[in-house]
């Protein structure tokens, strides 16, 4: 599922704004968490930002653009630096309309600003206010999650979960884990969680017990991107709505797992 990270790099496109010279144009506005293309980041999320002027190339992150582990923060031939509170962000993908980027797990909770500068060309540093948490789950369409099967084939309508499966969910803004994994660098193996006691997964608007998580935390061998095996109740209903959250931060509603009994 190396794949999985660029999931976000089609998301649909915020209005436009209008260029009056050759730097980035964008505002707040239109830095939006990646998953689910909403405003709310928090340290450690994949975000996009949508504007005019953004770069001159279309471009994505490859395997070799990562050196011993370490992302790029800017993507070869490109000239497209973003920064988040004045730190380099790791790049995933530009275009002159649209950038991914993940925002630095180094940052605090508090007010913040994203620049985006074009061959030394800076855009306006724009302000942002960073959440200690802003979970978001990844979106396969309008309606439903990215849900894997625990043989790794993709959950869909025609190819649905049972209650009691495994059931593999992607997010990310999920704050901190334990270890604390350094900004930029790949973690090959598993990261709990450091809020785990306040993880929840709610299915039709009920909280499922803990027993029902059986790890949340970073998805080994990313970054930024988060990985939740959840075993569904037996009591699950049909194509539950489903939302994940840390304490009273929970993610949007009017999502929906594929499920049938």
């Amino acid at each position: 599922m190396r794949g999985i990270i660029w999931i976000f790099a089609a998301l649909a496109l915020a209005p436009l704004l209008s260029a009056d010279s050759n730097s980035p144009k964008y505002t707040a506005a239109g830095v939006v968490n990646a998953a689910d293309n909403l405003p709310g980041l928090a340290p450690n999320t994949l975000a996009s930002l949508y504007g005019v002027g953004l770069s001159y190339v279309t471009a994505a992150m490859t395997p070799a653009d990562i050196q011993g582990g370490a992302l790029p923060t800017v993507l070869p031939g490109t000239g497209v630096r973003v920064f988040v509170g004045n730190i380099p962000a790791v790049i995933y993908y530009v275009s002159p309309l649209q950038i991914n980027f993940l925002v630095p797990s180094d940052l605090l909770p508090g007010p913040s600003t994203v620049e985006v500068a074009l061959d030394g060309l800076n855009g306006s540093a724009v302000a942002i206010k960073l959440a200690a948490t802003s979970p978001a789950l990844f979106q396969v369409d309008a309606q439903h999650v990215v849900a894997l099967h625990a043989d790794g084939s993709v959950i869909t309508p025609a190819a649905p979960a049972k209650p009691g499966d495994i059931v593999i969910l992607y997010a990310t803004g999920l704050g901190q884990t334990i270890p604390n994994i350094v900004y930029g660098q790949l973690y090959d193996a598993a990261a709990p969680l450091a809020e785990i006691a306040e993880f929840k997964l709610v299915l039709n608007g009920e909280t499922a017990g803990p027993e029902f998580v059986a790890y949340a935390g970073i998805a080994p061998g990313y970054a930024g991107l988060y990985q939740i095996n959840v075993i569904l109740p037996k009591s699950t209903k049909a194509n539950p709505e489903i939302q994940i959250g840390i304490g009273s931060q929970l993610s949007r509603s009017k999502l929906y797992l594929p499920v049938q009994p």
